[in-house]
């Protein structure tokens, strides 16, 4: 909104007959009267003197049964709208100077509606931002006595069809008051309608509080009086109120004081990029939306296609045994012409583009919407999904609940894009959606995005760090950390390597059409990822691994089919090894898979059977495969289920991955420095390897006591759970203890690593990198999955999914024991110096050998440490035995040796005295 907008002393009404748009004050010149403030009422004079007015009946005062009138009485309608405008729409406002009111109709009273937040501004940063889509609920306006209260219904539980039943969840679980206020009238004498003050919309309705003391660790709070309307938007079926809201705090805690040596407590970390941490303002805008008279027919949900669900659970029927309800959420979609094969829809799904991207990156932008109409050209639509530019002078906002749109937002510590959206909770009818890209998009192009983030382009913890980012806590906070998407960060992360190591390669320089045209594929495929989000499409991190490798190396088979089966995986850059020929690199178009889904969830059907039959291609036709968050990530135990792979085998994948990272490193360190060039484009290029080569040890870890998972439903002679070969299970384990464990993947010259250089501008400084230390984040991720319990628990489990001829060769727990340990400490057996690479990856294995014998985590299986003991006992004799040939051995070697036969030893009497 223009700032000339924000502070006029005026109201600007911009009537028509179907729209109205209110521009408020950003400036109140009193305090807005709160929700709970009595409203101000007429003086009622004394009897005796209402005798003595001029004009007053005989007696009076005296008059007997005389009624007094009612001093909590609401005034007049026409007195409290006096000189006010109102404006038409869903629920009509009134305004007068800085007043609102809402016009509360009889027939709106108990009647369902849509309640949404978005908020349109933030304090930027720690997962606060601008452009966020919050919470929504179906609520009702409900009177009770002179209070008129907002109430979201409870939509978990139903029992539509079965009356004791819905009575019983009517007693059993408790609606919610989102917001409440006096009524501040009598009656219309027509209309019947009702007048509340709009200022109990000036509270904390989202719970945003919540999500700035998870943030911040501050109890801020709203400030009423200091809250104030901006804007108001009213139509057919939608109101829209945009309010600025202050939240505060008293005071910033001062650091405690402690006696030397005391540990001190987590800091609080107040904002860093608001003048004054006490206070910040958000503008969140408030949507009420009327719903479908006819709601859309539902349509369930399917295991084997992955999309969002409003789900509830059906307590009308009591003998069925799984009584939850899951619908998909999805668009409504109909043919103008029913009949037609192919026809346009009466209503497209019309994404706009927020004015602010800059034009540089529009097209691509329109690009990644439009995509989705050849899925949607295979069932017969034409045109489905519309693009529109937002014009500058627009006056509407995008963040009503109006408006589908893609918006361009700033953050100081951001790099991601998100599609949410909001649905009506009976069906899931997708009503609206905001997918919101940060501004590093295409920052300068060339730079990595990690690096444009605030408090990162240096970097102690480069890769395998645990901590929560921030701004995912933020979200966390909104309740959609559910549904964060990293995959414009991630995708960030494989363009810069893909550049860095073309460029190094002498086959791309970084100011040609050819790079720009990565940066803008680069955005066209985000766009195009989390456009699927907001039609309902969840992540499918099988898709990746539908794709051959020869196939991948077909120029023509790529540029029609596209690197991966989806657009919803989060695909890695198909990257030639030195020496092969060079095909598409990006993800340019939509995969089978995504076809596939929209077919599911968009096709007219006549029958729940054909809808059956669609999802049951996914049996004979592997390009159909799906998994999705719920199977990623450290506990996934299929090893096609992965984050940025590519191709049918991951650790063929993690393999080159790592091949071309040492690439990367080679030729970086043989480049000589130039004039003029970035002071940290050695060290940037050096973390884009390592950030690589930080998402292969849980790839290749999953293969070790993995399974693979199908989807199947009962019937379909495929088994749910199927044991990784054994010679893939011992395959990965070689790589990683002979690649990721060897020091000679990770070898720097001297001179390299003095070179280079950090930004001695900012205040931020993370001095010399520390390879060791970004070396030591993959051992331990390493480690951490192939010591955990329940990698030990599918080991011993597995010979009772195999036949029994096949169980001999099954990778056992005490084979993964006993190669990690001899790879982990083989210097005992050949006498080589230890450095301190080494040392450090023996001490962490230690310490999980200690962690099981003494400390075992819930659910570790006993044969676990039982073997584990065994491999101490082990353990324990090579200490003794290479300490007793300690002649000539480095005093560091022997220090560490000694500690560890010390700490091993520790641990076995643990184990004994326990028993």
């Amino acid at each position: 909104m223009s700032s000339s907008a924000r502070t006029t002393p005026r109201l600007t009404l911009l009537a028509s007959a179907a729209l109205t748009v209110l521009s408020l004050s950003a400036c109140a010149t009193g305090p807005v009267p709160t929700a709970t403030a009595p409203v101000a009422q007429t003086a009622t004079p004394p009897a005796s003197a209402a005798a003595r007015a001029p004009g007053a009946a005989p007696g009076a005062a005296a008059a007997p049964g005389a009624a007094r009138p009612d001093p909590t009485a609401p005034r007049p309608f026409a007195e409290v709208i006096k000189d006010a405008q109102r404006s038409e729409g869903f629920v009509p406002v009134w305004r007068k100077n800085e007043k609102l009111w809402l016009e509360i109709g009889k027939e709106q009273l108990g009647r369902p509606m849509l309640f949404s937040v978005n908020i349109a501004e933030s304090v930027g940063e720690r997962g606060l931002y601008a452009s966020q889509m919050g919470p929504r609920w179906m609520v009702e306006f409900r009177r009770t006595g002179n209070q008129m209260q907002m109430v979201a219904r409870q939509t978990g539980f139903r029992a539509e069809r079965d009356g004791a039943n819905a009575r019983a969840v009517v007693q059993g679980f408790s609606e919610s008051l989102i917001a409440s206020g006096p009524v501040a009238s009598a009656e219309h004498p027509e209309r019947k309608s009702v007048l509340i003050d709009a200022s109990l919309l000036l509270a904390d309705l989202a719970g945003y509080g919540t999500a700035l003391e998870r943030a911040f660790r501050l109890p801020y709070a709203p400030d009423r009086a200091n809250s104030f309307f901006q804007n108001v938007r009213t139509e057919a079926g939608l109101t829209t109120l945009s309010a600025k809201v202050h939240y505060a705090v008293p005071r910033i805690p001062a650091p405690p004081m402690l006696p030397p040596g005391a540990t001190a407590p987590a800091p609080t970390l107040p904002p860093q990029f608001t003048p004054d941490a006490r206070s910040l303002f958000v503008t969140f805008v408030y949507n009420l939306r009327e719903l479908p008279a006819q709601p859309m027919t539902p349509r369930a949900a399917d295991p084997r296609v992955g999309y969002f669900t409003d789900s509830y659970t059906d307590l009308s029927d009591d003998v069925r045994v799984n009584a939850k309800v899951h619908n998909i959420k999805r668009w409504r979609l109909d043919k103008k012409d029913p009949n037609a094969a192919m026809s346009e829809p009466v209503q497209p799904i019309t994404f706009w583009m927020d004015r602010n991207i800059p034009a540089r990156y529009r097209k691509a932008v329109e690009e990644g919407i439009l995509e989705w109409n050849k899925a949607f050209e295979r069932i017969g639509f034409k045109n489905a999904v519309v693009a529109k530019q937002q014009p500058d002078d627009a006056s509407f906002d995008l963040m009503d609940a109006r408006h589908a749109s893609i918006r361009w937002f700033l953050g100081a510590d951001v790099g991601f894009a998100q599609g949410p959206s909001h649905s009506d909770p009976r069906t899931g009818e997708i009503f609206d959606a905001d997918i919101r890209m940060s501004d590093v998009f295409g920052r300068g192009g060339r730079r990595l995005v990690r690096d444009d983030l605030y408090g990162t382009s240096g970097t102690a913890t480069p890769l395998g760090s645990s901590e929560v980012p921030a701004w995912k806590a933020g979200l966390d906070a909104l309740g959609q950390g559910h549904a964060h998407c990293t995959y414009a960060l991630d995708a960030g992360d494989e363009l810069g390597f893909a550049l860095d190591l073309m460029e190094a390669r002498g086959e791309l320089d970084p100011d040609t059409p050819e790079t720009e045209r990565f940066v803008q594929n680069y955005i066209k495929d985000v766009i195009t990822h989390e456009v699927g989000h907001t039609l309902g499409l969840r992540h499918n991190f099988k898709a990746s691994t539908t794709i051959t490798r020869d196939q991948l190396k077909d120029t023509a088979f790529v540029t029609r089919e596209g690197i991966s089966g989806s657009v919803m995986d989060y695909n890695a850059f198909n990257l030639p090894l030195q020496g092969e020929p060079k095909t598409e690199m990006n993800m340019v178009t939509l995969g089978a898979y995504d076809l596939y889904a929209i077919e599911y969830g968009y096709k007219p059907v006549k029958s729940a059977e054909e809808l059956k039959a669609i999802a049951e291609r996914s049996r004979t036709d592997k390009r159909l495969a799906f998994s999705d968050d719920g199977d990623v990530g450290p506990d996934g135990i299929d090893p096609l289920v992965n984050q940025r792979d590519l191709g049918d085998s991951p650790l063929a994948y993690a393999q080159r991955r790592l091949q071309l990272s040492k690439e990367l490193w080679t030729r970086v360190q043989a480049r000589q420095p130039q004039a003029g060039d970035d002071p940290e484009r050695a060290r940037r290029s050096l973390l884009a390897g390592f950030r690589q080569v930080g998402t292969l040890p849980v790839m290749a870890a999953k293969y070790v006591g993995g399974m693979h998972t199908d989807r199947d439903q009962p019937g379909s002679g495929r088994a749910a759970f199927r044991p990784v070969d054994p010679v893939q299970q011992r395959a990965a384990l070689r790589f990683l203890t002979q690649e990721l464990f060897s020091n000679d993947s990770f070898s720097f010259r001297p001179e390299f690593l003095q070179s280079l250089q950090q930004d001695y501008i900012e205040w931020q400084r993370t001095g010399p990198l520390s390879v060791p230390q970004a070396v030591l984040a993959l051992h331990t991720q390493t480690l951490d999955r192939l010591m955990s319990p329940g990698t030990a628990r599918r080991l011993l489990d597995l010979p009772q999914y195999l036949p029994a001829a096949q169980r001999k060769s099954a990778l056992s727990l005490n084979e993964v024991y006993g190669t990690l340990q001899a790879a982990v400490w083989s210097e005992l057996k050949t006498g080589k110096p230890t450095d301190a690479l080494r040392r450090s990856l023996q001490r962490e294995h230690l310490r999980r050998l200690q962690t099981v014998l003494t400390r075992p985590a819930a659910g570790t299986p006993a044969d676990a440490v039982s073997l584990a003991r065994l491999q101490a006992v082990d353990l324990q004799g090579q200490l003794r035995s290479a300490l007793g040939k300690k002649a000539g051995m480095a005093v560091e070697d022997r220090a560490h040796l000694e500690d560890a036969l010390a700490l091993v030893t520790e641990a076995l009497r643990a184990t004994l005295q326990r028993g």
